[in-house]
């Protein structure tokens, strides 16, 4: 198992207080092994294996727990109210009603809860009511460029580090797929990629028609860094062939969020400080999927840069928005605690006009910052602003 310190440790910081941990994110990202590292770690601190019950829904052995009757069978032989228990619940949306019994056994025993999924409505309606604030969420995503050069033995500053991110964007950071030799690397993430639209989209919310689906996927995919509205994505569909009206394309939207497949940067309006309905630019989890969505081609160089730059700002804890300045676009806003950071991507600095010229407008005094896939060593700067490569930029502190 490949050590994810980073997660490991915000679990660790957490543990032992009166708030279910619960880990979020795409399948296959790593939420499994994190529990298992913190298995090893409590274990390394000499709490008795007796003590902590893990159990994954996906497993054989439970596919027949399915809901709170079955779920409530299952623990109650092991449990003594004089003990303290670790629990780990992998994939626990696979039990209907699973929110009342965790609840439960928060209030009746001595315990650390933590439990993992793969859909963003976990974490609604019943849940948020039986825990009125009382969990905190870790979400997790696939490998970071840093850790992926980690996994392959890679030194940060070693002449391997440039050819390393251009096999990064090429196939992503999914575990599985970064330690898997190259010639099975497509393969794994095609049955990734059918895993999540198949299970924890189609099958989980009814929908049959998954030609609209993978349709919408593609097109999103090919379109990454691109303002999107559903009317006009429906209209693209319909020229191709495929017949989806504009609500059902709403709801697919919302379907790929809840899955963790695709992340949506809302337009932010930097004059009127308010968010605009009229459009959002959405992101894949992963750069491997992205190149699979769209058929293993190449192409759209500049979107696939900025996808990678929103992942990463997302797994550094920022909030982030797409601005809008009048005209100007901002490609990313993004918001930490009292902290904002303005960044404009792109793949080349253009020779007539500079990236930086949008983020010139900006009136306030936060950070700002132009990141590049092209190297420009005796670039330092734009008329003050920073200018840094992406790979240098991901390897950042």
């Amino acid at each position: 198992m490949i050590q994810r310190d980073m997660y490991l440790n915000k679990l660790i910081k957490f543990k032992d207080i009166d708030a279910i941990k619960v880990i979020t994110g795409v399948r296959r990202s790593g939420k499994s092994v994190l529990l298992m590292l913190y298995r090893d770690y409590l274990k390394g601190r000499g709490i008795s294996e007796k003590s902590i019950l893990y159990y994954n829904f996906e497993d054989f052995d439970l596919l027949g727990i399915r809901t709170q009757k079955d779920l409530i069978g299952l623990l109650t032989p092991r449990l003594n109210k004089n003990k303290h228990y670790y629990f780990m619940f992998d994939e626990i949306q696979m039990v209907d009603g699973w929110q009342s019994v965790i609840n439960g056994l928060r209030v009746s025993y001595n315990c650390d809860i933590v439990v993992t999924g793969s859909n963003a409505k976990m974490l609604s309606g019943e849940l948020a009511t039986l825990l009125s604030g009382r969990y905190v969420e870790i979400p997790i995503y696939p490998f970071s460029f840093k850790e992926f050069l980690s996994a392959k033995n890679i030194a940060i500053g070693s002449r391997r580090v440039d050819e390393a991110f251009l096999e990064y964007e090429r196939y992503g950071g999914f575990p599985s797929v970064v330690l898997a030799d190259e010639t099975i690397k497509d393969t794994i993430l095609s049955g990734i990629f059918d895993t999540i639209i198949l299970n924890d989209i189609s099958m989980r919310a009814n929908v049959r028609d998954t030609e609209s689906l993978r349709g919408l996927v593609g097109f999103l995919a090919d379109n990454t860094g691109q303002l999107i509205k559903a009317a006009s994505v429906a209209g693209t569909l319909k020229s191709e062939g495929i017949n989806v009206s504009n609500h059902t394309i709403e709801r697919y939207l919302q379907l790929l969020e809840d899955a963790f497949l695709f992340y949506r940067g809302r337009q932010y309006d930097l004059r009127g400080r308010a968010y605009l309905r009229t459009a959002g630019k959405y992101f894949i989890v992963d750069p491997g999927l992205r190149r699979n969505a769209v058929g293993r081609r190449p192409g759209n160089y500049s979107g696939q840069l900025e996808n990678i730059v929103y992942l990463e700002l997302i797994r550094r804890g920022y909030k982030v928005d797409v601005g809008k300045l009048d005209t100007k676009e901002i490609d990313f806003v993004a918001r930490r605690i009292d902290e904002i950071l303005y960044i404009q991507v792109t793949y080349e600095i253009p020779r007539n006009s500079y990236e930086t010229d949008n983020l010139l407008n900006i009136s306030d005094n936060y950070q700002k910052l132009l990141i590049t896939q092209r190297h420009y060593p005796d670039i330092k700067d734009i008329d003050g602003i920073p200018v840094i490569n992406i790979i240098d930029w991901l390897l950042e502190n």
